[in-house]
């Protein structure tokens, strides 16, 4: 099926609800995905969960799951069975004290295609990233799959040009951001619009910068966990950009849905052809990129 166009989906979906329920509920999503003729199908980030990170609390890392537990043994099952690459992302037990923020990338065939740890972990009011994960330590990837091949980042990964730039140039045909992000209530009012359009527009710029599909998928409504926390409102509006920016598929700010778009290589190519930002790239004067800040 390489070399083909495909189609993905956008599981947006509200997950506050225990590990239990939230794995069935989004075995049944990816059901009604691929009934709807998705080849891949994203979960947001930390699909298991409510978002835990609004507080600092030890007893949330109870949460965490080993490599290739119960779950994902599931999850293999379930790509095998409908045909499609799945990307669920979740909290990583690697060792004691030492936990990520990951996905498994898995193929069609069950197998594991690829696994990304976050690269780049947040530490902001009700986003107590810091806390819980360790940041990756395997580097930004693109993964072959049998349908095409895919880079996943997550979330707080999605502000960065350079993670995508370097996804993009290992061949990755879409950008995957399964994310979790919303508004503070007492912000929304006065900044909820301007930071939904700054999230929307960064990583409308990645999909034009590079001549990529960016698909960015979050969960939906209002999780308070701890009562000394404001709680959070997710503010959805899941989307799928192809590579001029245009939106091809928008989820809304307040429902459980799926999006859907087809990967059309000959569109990415034609782009590329005529705004050919990979060819005149000045590759021999970017060194200062790696350094913090250029005093």
């Amino acid at each position: 099926m390489k070399n083909k166009n495909y189609n993905i989906a956008l599981i947006q979906i509200s997950l506050d609800a225990t590990p239990e329920v939230n794995f069935k509920k989004c075995l049944e999503w990816i059901r009604k995905a691929a009934s709807q003729g998705a080849n891949v199908v994203c979960l947001p980030e930390l699909y298991s969960s409510f978002y835990f990170c609004q507080s600092e609390n030890h007893d949330y890392f109870d949460l965490a799951e080993p490599l290739h537990n119960d779950s994902y043994q599931a999850f293999s099952s379930l790509a095998k069975e409908l045909g499609v690459v799945l990307i669920v992302p979740f909290f990583e037990r690697r060792a004691s004290g030492l936990y990520h923020n990951s996905a498994y990338i898995i193929d069609t065939d069950g197998s594991e295609a690829g696994l990304y740890r976050k690269m780049h972990i947040p530490d902001d009011p009700s986003y107590y990233e810091k806390f819980y994960f360790t940041p990756g330590d395997i580097g930004f990837k693109a993964f072959d799959t049998k349908v095409g091949k895919i880079g996943t980042l997550i979330c707080w990964d999605q502000w960065y040009p350079e993670g995508a730039r370097i996804t993009a140039l290992q061949g990755a045909e879409v950008l995957f951001y399964p994310t979790a992000i919303g508004w503070h209530p007492s912000e929304k009012a006065q900044y909820g619009e301007k930071q939904h359009d700054a999230w929307r527009t960064v990583q409308r710029g990645h999909a034009v910068a590079n001549g990529i599909f960016v698909a960015a998928c979050n969960r939906v409504g209002f999780e308070r966990p701890v009562e000394s926390s404001a709680g959070i409102e997710f503010w959805g509006a899941s989307f799928i950009a192809g590579p001029q920016g245009e939106i091809l598929a928008e989820a809304s700010h307040d429902k459980e849905e799926i999006i859907m778009a087809e990967i059309d290589h000959t569109l990415m190519e034609d782009v590329r052809r005529n705004w050919p930002f990979l060819r005149d790239r000045r590759i021999d004067a970017y060194g200062d990129i790696t350094k913090r800040f250029i005093d």
